[in-house]
């Protein structure tokens, strides 16, 4: 069982092994040195944007980030606390099955807290996601139709088309999703939604 992933450390090894000094990540990824630094130090934790930006310098998508050396027969069977945490502090996002090789689709434990917003910035990348609401509600806004979805309620879409969620509420929303391909590769900033 893991306790957390180390970010920091396998930064610190992806930039080695591209033989890049962290002035020319920052520099490619358009970030100071101090951030990189700060990063491979775990004393600070970067957003997902932060985050995306920096590995597409390197480039290495955010699934072969988080991949690490997953055991040849990796089991079936997750415990909560081996899910890893993809998301940028405020709002959660916990995959499922990280280090598994091959993954052909991103399985989500995503926990919105009152008032999150992905962001006023549609989000777009390639791809088709879907999801049920466990718990709280959920606005969705997809290519430009917004729908306030409650528990049991689903949702499911064409990621290229432009999307955000946002909790309006007064309770965490829960929501347990799935996208395809598992790259979260979207030639943006941010990922997933």
């Amino acid at each position: 069982m893991e306790d957390s992933f180390d970010v920091g450390a396998r930064l610190r090894q992806l930039r080695q092994e591209k033989q890049l000094s962290q002035r020319e990540l920052a520099k490619r990824a358009g970030v100071t040195n101090s951030t990189i630094s700060l990063i491979e130090l775990n004393n600070v934790s970067p957003s997902v944007s932060s985050l995306k930006k920096i590995l597409d310098a390197l480039p290495v998508s955010i699934s072969a980030f988080f991949a690490g050396d997953e055991p040849n027969h990796p089991s079936p069977f997750y415990r909560a606390a081996e899910l890893t945490e993809i998301g940028d502090g405020h709002l959660s996002w916990r995959l499922v099955a990280a280090r598994r090789p091959d993954r052909r689709m991103s399985v989500l434990h995503e926990r919105y807290p009152p008032g999150a917003d992905t962001g006023e910035e549609m989000l777009e990348h390639d791809g088709e996601e879907g999801g049920v609401i466990i718990t709280g509600e959920i606005e969705i806004t997809v290519n430009g139709e917004t729908g306030l979805l409650g528990p049991g309620d689903a949702y499911y879409f064409d990621s290229r088309l432009p999307h955000r969620f946002r909790n309006l509420g007064d309770q965490e929303c829960v929501i347990v999703s799935a996208n395809t391909p598992p790259t979260f590769s979207d030639g943006g900033e941010q990922l997933h939604h």
